[in-house]
């Protein structure tokens, strides 16, 4: 079922890039992120609120409150940076680019998830690492 779920979040992701590419014509990519930020805002909040799940609030810990909180400075940075480069640069070279997040992803859940490294996820990391590389260092001049 999480391929499912991850292969949803991806076309969602895909959807985000083109989406926000043609709506930063004409207005800054920081404001975009925060009315953008808005709608996020309202729907999480409104699913939260449609699964009844707001008593796990007072079950969080210190320790929990304090990876979200970072977890969603790094979320507020990644698409604060990802909208700048969407305003200068080609969607297709873009996502290229940020999409490598994932290679440091496997290396952090190696590294303090101890999850398993296998040659699978080594073979895919190369991969992932050298077609950002080739399309980086192809890009047209315009």
């Amino acid at each position: 079922m999480w391929i499912l779920w991850a292969s949803l979040a991806a076309i969602s992701a895909a959807l985000v890039t083109v989406l926000t590419k043609a709506g930063l014509k004409n207005v800054d990519s920081s404001l975009a992120f925060a009315l953008q930020s808005i709608l996020i805002f309202t729907i999480t909040w409104s699913v939260v609120a449609w699964q009844g799940t707001f008593g796990g609030i007072k079950e969080m810990d210190s320790k929990t409150w304090i990876l979200l909180a970072l977890a969603g400075l790094a979320t507020s940075l990644s698409t604060l940076f990802s909208f700048k480069a969407l305003s200068m640069g080609e969607a297709s070279y873009v996502t290229t680019i940020e999409r490598s997040s994932l290679v440091i992803a496997i290396l952090l859940s190696v590294l303090f998830l101890k999850e398993k490294i296998t040659w699978q996820l080594i073979v895919g990391a190369l991969l992932i690492i050298s077609g950002a590389i080739i399309i980086a260092f192809s890009q047209p001049s315009k």
